[in-house]
Parts: C-alpha cells; structure tokens; sequence
C-alpha cells in the first residue's frame, strides 16, 4: 500500500500539469470538440436540401436578405444593383458547407468562410461555383486561431455567425474576437435560439425527437442565449446593437418568417463602435 501511495503521490504534479493545460485548451478555444464530432458525422449532408439541413437552406430566404438589406444601408461602398455587396470583405464563421456563404459571394462580397470542421470545408471546396474563385474562399480554421493572424485584424466590414453560437463554449470571448476583424462601424450577424421552456420543446424535443427535422442531440438548451443576455455581451465589448427580431419557422411549409416573438428563434445585428 505505501508503495502504491508513494507512485501516486510522484503522479500528482503530471494530473496537476495536465489539468492545467486542459484549462489553457478551454480558454483559448470557444469551440467544443463534441459539437465537432457531430457536425463532422453530417459533413457530406450540407447541400442535401431535403435532408438534415433543410431548414437552414430554407433560412436563406431570411437570412440572406436581413444581412444584405443591412449592408447596402450601413455602406457607402454600393453601387452595383446586381452584386450590392461587391467590395465588401465578410468572415462568415462556421460556414459549414456554404450553403449561406455561396450566396452572399454570388451578390459580389468577397468572402472567407471559416470552419472548425476539415469536412465541412472539403464539401464546401468541393461545391463552389469555379465562377466566384476570386472572391469566395474557404479555411479550415478556429475564429481564435484566424485572430492571431495580424493580417486579419479589423479586415471585415460584416462578421457573420448564423445558426453558430448555441453550438461553442464561450460566447463573450467569441464576441470579443470578432471584434478584432471587424472593422470600427463593421457589422456582426447573429441568429440563434433563444433559451426559453418553448425552444426546449419546440427546438430540442420536437425537432430532434418527434419531427426528426435534426438529428437527435443537435442542439443543448444549455448552450443557448437570451436575446438580452446577448445584446450586454455585445454591448460588454464595445457594439451597438441595431436590430433585434425574433424569427419563426414552419415545418409544414418549411419556411421561415420574421415575429414580434422571440421565444425561439431570432436574429440579432450589431455595430461595431
């Protein structure tokens, strides 16, 4: 026994060491390596658009025109009627297969889309159109790891995380990242769940469970944010939030609708100061 207690006793520093770097890992990171392994599972499903998902394909009709609408009024930069957003240097992180960054390049952005996830990127490499090679382009890389690049560093004119933060671990370090490449005055992006009893039900047990719209385990109710506990961590980092709307989304019809509700789902956007 005392020889067990003596071998347990030399380990205590390496258990120490490790913990502590398991700490660094977890600051240093908002992403969660089980959030990870779940995306990759459905990496080749991202252009399926009747499959697990189609309700962020029919979010496009949404999403698309909320980020492009905000744009063209915040921008003196647009000219263009046909590609409004041409001169405009966007981050679209989480991109996943790019199924919302393909269609903000093919209304002129340049944009970067970012993914934890090498799959998502492989398929979203794989679906881009060779027609927007010089303006849509894809990296397979962590938000906190593109902040260490100083070439990054207040590069954007819009940061967009859609359907992102309810899926990472700290949400004010996220914040207080994209702030580092958006431009002063740039814009950031954000929809999400609300965490309410109704996206518990509605956005967990339905979806997931009975509708098998997601597969099970896709979201944790845990993870998600309040519109108002978003809007002070945005404000906490020096943004001004300009619109706050809640969204709704219909299975039957598959189509999404902006609300006066915000108990599920909504759609934030903010200015940088």
């Amino acid at each position: 026994m005392s020889i067990l207690y003596r071998h347990f006793i030399r380990l205590i520093p390496q258990f120490r060491s490790i913990t502590l770097l398991s700490r660094q890992l977890y600051i240093k990171s908002s992403v969660d390596p089980g959030e990870i392994n779940r995306f990759r599972q459905l990496s080749s499903s991202w252009w399926n658009e009747t499959g697990a998902y189609t309700a962020l394909h029919s979010l496009n009709q949404l999403r698309i025109p909320f980020i492009r609408e905000q744009l063209v009024q915040s921008s003196s930069k647009i000219k263009d009627i046909l590609k409004p957003l041409k001169d405009l240097q966007l981050l679209d992180i989480g991109c996943g297969g790019g199924i919302l960054t393909e269609p903000l390049a093919r209304l002129g952005a340049s944009i970067l889309g970012i993914d934890a996830v090498s799959e998502n990127i492989y398929t979203a490499e794989y679906h881009a159109d060779p027609s927007l090679k010089e303006n849509l382009n894809y990296k397979h890389v962590t938000l906190e790891e593109l902040c260490e690049n100083v070439e990054q560093i207040e590069k954007y004119d819009a940061v967009i995380a859609s359907e992102v933060i309810e899926h990472i671990n700290d949400v004010d370090t996220f914040i207080a990242n994209i702030s580092k490449l958006l431009k002063p005055k740039g814009l950031c992006f954000i929809t999400t769940l609300n965490q309410t009893m109704a996206s518990y039900f509605l956005g967990i047990i339905a979806a997931e469970y009975i509708l098998r719209m997601v597969p099970p385990g896709t979201h944790t109710w845990n993870k998600f944010v309040r519109p108002s506990d978003l809007i002070t961590l945005f404000e906490k980092n020096d943004f001004n939030v300009v619109l706050n709307n809640g969204m709704f989304y219909n299975p039957i019809i598959n189509r999404w609708s902006w609300s006066e509700s915000q108990a599920i789902n909504y759609a934030l956007c903010a200015a940088k100061n």
